[in-house]
């Protein structure tokens, strides 16, 4: 048996045509992504609602893991409607909810060349219950660390994509900011302004305005994200798109990052660690506690996923529908 302890409620996972009891391993050592990174991956949230399990934005996230699936030069195996179908009977066949859940393809066992010429690509859902993903934190707010290592540049690799293998650069900010005892890390880019934490985007807010970035800024532009962005204009709040710098940052009234494990997650405290060898310079937000803006966005982020707003309901996939 594998311990189960950061994976609560996860009985069983789906891959390649059929469901595995949760302790089965299935994956050979030799598998192509296990030593390359080649493999893409969709995290998704579904929430209790008063008609059942919830998946928020799920068409919108297939869209993307067909797109990364493409960047990956990929041929996905299954539709998005048969991978939205096989998403709702893992949530089903656990028994869930509400559900983090993972959809991951990748190339599997048959050649290990860099190039996976005869390797062929396997799907794989699982989902588990979840909280939220900065903890405790999540409520009172966190402390960043800005990293002196810079995200990966748009021009670099299609931004657009969420690959396995760049995530290897995101896990290892995630350790060093936390080893430094910080909640989470933030990139700047190569141009030296603000890109986003490991695995979320950012919102600043200054005098009422909201503003986050594109992918220019070399971001994964978040399905949360956006659907923040059309938050905020229902809440009457105006918005901006553009380039963040360091300054914009430090002397935000607010900030929060945004993303599907991290849902949104005010932003209090900021330490400059991005110059080498320079003393690091801390930063308070505000009062040192989330702001009104980002606890209303907040707020009003967890009754749509729950189906509580009714002009929002149309990014809700029903399970039991």
């Amino acid at each position: 048996m594998v311990d189960q302890t950061n994976f609560p409620k996860a009985k069983k996972f789906w891959q390649s045509g059929k469901f595995y009891d949760w302790s089965q391993t299935n994956i050979h050592a030799m598998t192509h992504a296990l030593h390359y990174g080649t493999s893409v991956f969709e995290g998704i949230r579904a929430y209790k609602s008063e008609d059942g399990p919830a998946i928020f934005r799920l068409p919108e996230h297939i869209d993307r893991l067909l797109l990364s699936a493409s960047v990956q030069k990929m041929e996905a195996p299954y539709s998005k409607q048969q991978i939205i179908d096989i998403i709702k009977s893992v949530i089903k066949e656990n028994r869930l909810e509400s559900a983090y859940i993972r959809p991951l393809l990748f190339y599997s066992y048959g050649n290990l060349g860099l190039v996976p010429k005869v390797c062929p690509v396997e799907l794989n859902v699982a989902a588990w219950e979840w909280g939220a993903y900065l903890g405790e934190k999540a409520d009172t707010g966190v402390h960043v660390f800005i990293l002196p290592q810079r995200r990966m540049h748009h021009s670099q690799i299609d931004m657009r994509a969420k690959l396995g293998g760049m995530y290897v650069q995101s896990a290892i900010a995630g350790m060093e900011a936390r080893i430094l005892g910080y909640d989470e890390g933030v990139f700047l880019n190569l141009e030296g302004r603000v890109a986003e934490g490991p695995g979320e985007n950012i919102f600043i807010v200054k005098n009422g305005v909201l503003k986050t970035n594109d992918n220019s800024e070399s971001i994964l532009e978040g399905i949360t994200r956006s659907s923040l962005l059309e938050i905020a204009s229902h809440l009457g709040f105006s918005t901006e798109i553009g380039p963040i710098t360091k300054e914009e940052f430090f002397t935000a009234d607010e900030a929060f990052f945004c993303g599907t494990a991290v849902e949104v997650t005010p932003i209090v405290k900021i330490t400059d660690g991005s110059i080498p060898h320079q003393p690091l310079q801390e930063y308070t937000l505000g009062s040192g506690s989330p702001g009104k803006i980002t606890i209303k966005m907040r707020q009003t982020y967890q009754e749509i996923v729950r189906g509580q707003i009714k002009k929002f309901r149309k990014w809700l996939t029903l399970v039991n529908d």
